[in-house]
């Protein structure tokens, strides 16, 4: 038995979603910990594109049972938008997707507030999704909230109420029009009926499948630099991607956790706003942007790209206890002739030692980088760390030795089979020995050729 948490290392957007549905052959159960519908996880296999903002990436193997934990947030119209979608192209879910009565609802009228509160911060705004998902967590963390379980109960209606006419307040006080009471109320009566399948006592469920030795695998949103507690604070999401949110977000006790895969992309991108030290404002980051598709899953907003980040990203293996990293996007640097990576921040001609807590102090250090080679040509579909080039390989290798973690996992492309899984004894325990049947469901579909 093994359970093991997948966790972001930079401000998101690493590809964790087609590392958790490559891993799912080793995996019996995926559990979604924290966060709302402001992520996605983009999962492609032969021409299949699946983008999934809520539902675990594991719901794609038909074999997997999914549970969106208790420290989730949940619209539910939007969870019903990408379960039809789901349905319509055949993914069938039933009896193994399971919603916690304890997550919290992202009720129609937490929305309308997140954008009144940006829209008059004006230029200070912290760049939010506008989903509500801030507003939610608000709530909840002031014991005001109302919980998926709630609806179920026969005070649903009256809570409701209570929350438009509280928030509501704020909304005219911020100058945006407030959503009719009742309107709001026939919204939520509607989801119901269609959510009370779903709905499970979900810590016990996992705890008991714990139990009988199943494996189990953690699905964070966003990352460890979002945090709320040991991100970019202010600019953070609401939760805490890290990996000690996914036992206070699943019910699952830290003793049942067996390790964490970090995952890191090979350069660094980051949307909305917030300090970013490696940010490149020229034609080298305009070409990662390009060449990496880097535009947000969830809002379509173009990211804002930048070297890779040792600094932040030691930070994160620190807080998580990162024990074996998947790289990705190694593909995207293939044409570029110099590489800069940041191994240090200065500040006023001094090191800065770890990664500053103080926002003023992120904003004003300057990177240090070194420089390595690029390697110059394609290493799309590789499918073994020998198929790289030696500048490639001697890049993975730099990450390796700056970290203090072995890279288990290379995405050589966007596609599920377009990865080098490397046999190494840490990330065949973070599997439960199942790295073979990993192996094989990368290759159950014809790799590309390779120019």
């Amino acid at each position: 038995m093994t359970n093991t948490i997948i966790n972001g290392m930079q401000w998101g957007d690493e590809g964790k979603g087609k590392i958790v549905d490559l891993l799912c052959p080793a995996f019996d159960v995926v559990v979604r910990y924290q966060g709302g519908d402001n992520a996605g996880h983009t999962v492609k296999f032969e021409d299949r594109h699946f983008a999934l903002h809520l539902v675990p990436s594991g719901v794609l193997h038909p074999e997997i049972l999914c549970v969106l934990g208790s420290g989730m947030v949940i619209n539910p119209d939007t969870l019903f938008r990408e379960l039809d979608g789901l349905l319509e192209a055949g993914v069938d879910f039933e009896g193994r997707f399971f919603i916690s009565k304890r997550a919290h609802v992202v009720l129609p009228i937490y929305p309308v507030l997140d954008q009144a509160r940006e829209t008059a911060m004006g230029k200070s705004q912290i760049g939010t999704t506008i989903r509500g998902i801030g507003p939610a967590y608000e709530s909840k963390i002031t014991r005001f909230g109302v919980r998926m379980g709630d609806l179920l109960s026969s005070e649903w209606k009256r809570r409701v109420e209570e929350q438009v006419a509280r928030l509501g307040r704020e909304i005219a006080a911020l100058g945006a029009e407030v959503p009719d009471e009742q309107e709001v109320v026939a919204r939520c009566g509607d989801w119901i009926e269609r959510l009370r399948p779903f709905m499970a006592e979900t810590e016990s469920l996992l705890n008991g499948w714990i139990a009988e030795g199943r494996n189990l695998l953690f699905e964070g949103a966003q990352g460890a630099r979002l945090d709320v507690d040991h991100g970019t604070y202010p600019y953070v999401t609401s939760s805490s991607p890290t990996a000690g949110g996914a036992c206070t977000g699943s019910g699952v006790p830290p003793t049942s956790i067996d390790g964490v895969i970090g995952v890191l992309k090979a350069y660094t991108t980051r949307v909305g706003g917030g300090p970013f030290a490696t940010e490149l404002l020229d034609s080298t980051g305009e070409h990662l942007r390009d060449r990496g598709n880097e535009v947000g899953t969830t809002t379509g907003r173009p990211r804002r790209c930048g070297w890779l980040d040792l600094v932040a990203a030691g930070h994160a293996r620190m807080l998580s206890g990162v024990d074996s990293i998947a790289l990705t996007k190694l593909d995207v640097l293939d044409e570029l002739e110099e590489i800069q990576v940041c191994v240090g921040y200065r500040l006023d001609g001094e090191i800065v030692k770890g990664f500053p807590a103080s926002l003023e102090v992120v904003e004003r250090v300057d990177p240090v980088y070194e420089s390595l080679p690029g390697w110059k040509s394609n290493t799309v579909g590789a499918l073994e760390l020998s198929d790289l080039p030696q500048a490639a390989q001697d890049y993975i290798s730099f990450v390796e030795q700056h970290l203090g973690a072995t890279v288990g996992i290379v995405s050589t492309g966007p596609r599920r089979e377009e990865t080098i899984v490397r046999r190494d004894e840490t990330l065949s325990r973070l599997t439960s020995g199942g790295l073979a049947a990993i192996v094989e469901g990368a290759a159950e579909v014809e790799p590309p050729a390779r120019s």
